[in-house]
């Protein structure tokens, strides 16, 4: 690798985003992951929630679904894994102190097989009484390969700010 090439690397490895990077309708989407059939019973093993509609086929055809659904909690964790993968949320890392709220909402059940995206979105920027440190609210929504919105998440998350400029 030139020298010039290493340079570029070593900023982008030292680049940070903090509270004031991310203005009210700030948006990225992460990459995709596909929900499998391993994936529920894996997650009906680990958490204990056999629940029908989860892991009997035989049942779920007969439900309003017409087939097994992923446990709504299953795609708000693998919401997670894919926003704390995403870049921008990488480059947080070093400002986040902490996520302070979370709200889950599930407008639509996810299907074995769905792939889903996170679409995320900054909604609301507030500055908190120490003047190191700001609130940001994301909206983060798991979108399916039809376009569908099957898992809502609101997220309060208490940022640093960056250093004032010294006068």
């Amino acid at each position: 690798m030139s020298t010039a090439s290493s340079s570029v690397v070593n900023d982008v490895a030292q680049a940070s985003i903090y509270w004031e990077d991310l203005p009210v309708g700030t948006t990225y989407t992460t990459s995709s992951r596909t929900i499998t059939e391993a994936d529920v019973a894996a997650f009906a093993a680990l958490t204990g929630d056999f629940n029908r509609l989860h892991v009997d086929a035989e049942y779920a055809k007969a439900s309003t679904h017409g087939q097994r659904i992923a446990h709504g909690m299953l795609v708000a964790s693998f919401m997670a894994g894919l926003t704390s993968r995403s870049i921008p949320n990488q480059l947080m890392e070093n400002a986040l102190f902490g996520v302070l709220e979370n709200t889950v909402k599930f407008p639509r059940a996810t299907y074995i097989n769905d792939t889903i995206r996170v679409e995320i979105e900054v909604v609301e920027q507030k500055p908190t009484s120490k003047p190191e440190r700001g609130l940001i609210k994301f909206v983060r929504k798991a979108v399916n390969q039809r376009g569908e919105v099957c898992c809502e998440l609101g997220a309060t998350c208490l940022l640093k700010r960056r250093a004032p400029a010294a006068a």
